[in-house]
């Protein structure tokens, strides 16, 4: 399937969204790898974290850049050796990319119950304003959480840091998409902003929540 989404944000920050639906065959078919990322490739157990991997050599193509121009930290956060910052995610049959002038993070998660049994492991300050007697808002409400963590956390990517004690949410409404985080580590506050948005997949019918952050 092409692309299945496109954001253009603002003028120097645009997310591309790839909705998987081929076969590890069809995708490896059409990006050139260099001889590390194949290795890493082949590395990869689960055909489905191959195919979200290609997915998103898919996406860094249709912005333009290759294979070559995309390395890895030693902490493995990705970076062009340009001016522009790049994210990446992806999450069961979606893989999604941010390009942009600016420091952000991407995060993309399914809605899933699972995510209640998880909540006191990433959630502090922000049991103050969840919607807990309503289960599917509640849901919502901890993967939009979730992803801001998880897409500060990108931002960073510093050893350390954990999502319960040093990064916070402010207070967000479901009918809205945006809200504001920080982090406080090592004796210093960050502040972001952080965007949200639902995204339906056509085939499956799942809800899966887009969460994207900015560095202040």
């Amino acid at each position: 399937m092409p692309l299945f989404q496109t954001i253009q944000f603002n003028e120097t920050t645009k997310i591309l969204i790839w909705h998987i639906t081929e076969s590890f065959e069809e995708l490896l078919s059409k990006v050139v790898l260099k001889e590390k990322t194949q290795q890493r490739l082949n590395g990869m157990k689960s055909q489905m974290h191959q195919r979200a991997f290609l997915s998103v050599r898919m996406l860094i193509q249709e912005m333009g850049f290759t294979d070559h121009e995309m390395h890895y930290d030693e902490f493995g956060k990705p970076y062009f050796n340009c001016h522009n910052h790049i994210s990446i995610t992806h999450s069961h049959d979606f893989a999604a990319i941010i390009i942009s002038d600016e420091t952000v993070g991407i995060d993309m998660e399914l809605q899933r119950e699972k995510i209640l049994r998880i909540a006191d492991k990433f959630v502090d300050t922000e049991t103050s304003y969840l919607n807990t007697q309503n289960t599917p808002d509640y849901i919502k409400e901890l993967t939009v959480i979730w992803g801001a963590k998880e897409a500060i956390f990108k931002i960073r990517n510093e050893k350390g840091i954990s999502f319960k004690d040093h990064i916070r949410v402010n207070v967000f409404s479901l009918d809205q998409n945006l809200t504001e985080a920080s982090l406080h580590f090592n004796d210093l506050v960050v502040d972001f902003d952080v965007h949200y948005k639902e995204i339906k997949s056509n085939t499956s019918g799942q809800d899966f929540t887009l969460v994207y952050a900015f560095e202040k």
